[in-house]
């Protein structure tokens, strides 16, 4: 039989194995952007993108950004926080049915006193009762606090279309996310010709040689301040870890628009792309291949424009 410190000395060494096995896994991904959802897309940074062919699930929720969500928005990608407000109903009918189980416990029930079988039956369908009552009235509340409109299906704008690259027309985004709202005020269509998707496929390449190089000033020229700054925050992670990321041999096997419009004076537009590459985390100090990762990729790029500047990444979200 086990003694008490036996059973704490077999329950530290559990934990310690627990934690080492938890520090030595390697990461998900290791290219720019670690296979998570990141940025910015201006008025639909929480929604997901369009279905592509190259896409045909379309693009997952955003879990990271710094725009913050729109009045009566949530981000789906992070977990709400909790009511602070007090629930009308919520603790005065959990006193009463706190008080009829312990009157019952002590002899006592709801209405009086309970005793045998009769009396368990009585205090079983007050408890029910109490439970029909409370379901109504959050229901109830509930329903009043639901926003007009909601749950009906949002139908989408004739301007909508996919087309591949190349398309000389381009195309326009969906005019609503996963929300279902209608288009904000200030959107606009944005045409995306064939100039703009060699501009998305050179993007591709250079920002991966520059992540593959640390070279952050390049990041920093390519990315917006934001993507430039989770992009930081990877290479500061592997350079604790004592490795580094080597990406070589990037090249774009299919790509087309998933959505483009304009806000104010900012473009966008939100491009599939699957691309081959060899993507290993190398040893800082030796150079030994410590880990490779998948040699192809399906990710959803957004890329944005303002007035006199060319394009520059602002989010990566992954495909469902």
């Amino acid at each position: 039989m086990l003694t008490l410190s036996s059973r704490r000395r077999r329950t530290a060494a559990l934990l310690a194995v627990a934690a080492a096995l938890t520090v030595a896994a390697p990461v998900a991904e290791a290219r720019p952007g670690g296979g998570g959802s990141f940025g910015s897309r201006g008025s639909r940074t929480f929604s997901a993108p369009s279905a592509t062919p190259t896409a045909p699930g379309g693009g997952m929720t955003m879990q990271r950004s710094q725009t913050a969500p729109s009045p009566g928005m949530t981000n789906p990608g992070m977990q709400a926080p909790a009511a602070t407000g007090r629930r009308f109903g919520g603790g005065f009918f959990a006193g009463l049915l706190g008080a009829g189980l312990l009157g019952a416990l002590l002899g006592g029930g709801f209405f009086g006193g309970l005793g045998g079988l009769a009396s368990m039956i009585g205090l079983l369908f007050q408890v029910g009762l109490v439970v029909l009552v409370v379901m109504m009235v959050l229901r109830f509340f509930r329903r009043r606090n639901e926003p007009a409109g909601a749950g009906a299906p949002y139908a989408r704008s004739n301007l909508d279309g996919v087309q591949g690259p190349g398309s000389p027309k381009g195309s326009q985004g969906p005019a609503g996310g996963m929300f279902g709202g209608p288009r904000p005020a200030q959107a606009r269509p944005v045409q995306i010709g064939p100039a703009d998707y060699q501009a998305f496929e050179r993007l591709l390449g250079d920002i991966q040689d520059a992540y593959s190089r640390e070279d952050r000033v390049t990041l920093g020229n390519l990315t917006t301040p934001e993507m430039a700054g989770y992009f930081d925050e990877e290479l500061r992670n592997n350079a604790a870890r004592g490795v580094v990321n080597k990406i070589s041999d990037v090249k774009l096997l299919q790509g087309d628009l998933s959505e483009s419009w304009g806000e104010d004076r900012t473009d966008y537009a939100t491009v599939a792309m699957r691309y081959a590459l060899k993507d290993v985390m190398a040893d800082r100090a030796s150079g030994r291949v410590v880990q490779t990762e998948a040699s192809e990729a399906v990710e959803l790029w957004t890329f944005q424009r303002q007035p006199g500047r060319g394009w520059v990444l602002s989010a990566i979200q992954q495909t469902r």
